[in-house]
This record gives structure tokens, C-alpha cells and sequence, in this order.
């Protein structure tokens, strides 16, 4: 079976140039998990677009929405995991895949016609 630390080597953490994420010894900590850094670089605006679009419209659909402020952590939690593996990767619409498939149903859709070429 493989350990934790064969988890953590796939995952990948976003941050903004925040002086705390920038320092030698959150680095460190990062690189001691096997975690990689998805930082921008100065000048460097659009290295992580598709994470900033996708924390916009978790905030604009979801958290102010139903007003996450007067909820508990546990509660927020929930609230995100189900926007994320039940309404964003199932349900939302996406403009930028054919008929506006939500990730999951584009998979699906792609290696369907991948099995039948």
C-alpha cells in the first residue's frame, strides 16, 4: 500500500506571492512532503488563472451566496466539497469544453470516442 507521503507528491498547492508562502522554511516544508508550489512569478499574472477562475466563481456561486460567514468550519467544509464533486465537476457548464460538458461528463465523453476511433 502506498504511504502518505506517496499522496502528498501528487498534490499540488496554490498560493498567492503572500510573504508567508514565499519564505525559505514554508518552502522547505513543502519540498519535505514532496508538495509543489504553484507561485507565479512576478509579472507572471496568468501562471495560475484557471485556480484564481476557479476560487471566483467558488466565492461568487457558492460561499457569499449561502452566506458561509454564519456557518460552522465543518459546515463550510461540507459546503465546499459538495460544490466541487457534486455541482462543479458534474453539473456546471463550461463554455471552453464541446457542448459546454462539466469535467467529468467531458471525460466520460472523450474516452468514449477515444474507445470507438
Amino acid at each position: 500500500s502506498r504511504g502518505l507521503g506517496d499522496v502528498y507528491k501528487r498534490q499540488i498547492l496554490h498560493i498567492d506571492r503572500g510573504s508567508q508562502y514565499t519564505s525559505e522554511n514554508f518552502r522547505g516544508m513543502l519540498n519535505g512532503y514532496g508538495i509543489r508550489q504553484s507561485l507565479s512569478g512576478t509579472g507572471h499574472c496568468f501562471d495560475n488563472a484557471r485556480m484564481e477562475s476557479f476560487f471566483a466563481a467558488l466565492k461568487k456561486e457558492k460561499l457569499y451566496k449561502d452566506g458561509a460567514y454564519k456557518l460552522t468550519r465543518e459546515e463550510v467544509k461540507t459546503m465546499i466539497f459538495r460544490y466541487v464533486f457534486v455541482y462543479y465537476n458534474c453539473v456546471r457548464i463550461y463554455t471552453a469544453n464541446p457542448f459546454g460538458l462539466p469535467p467529468v461528463k467531458y471525460r466520460e465523453w472523450m474516452d468514449g470516442w477515444r474507445r470507438y476511433r
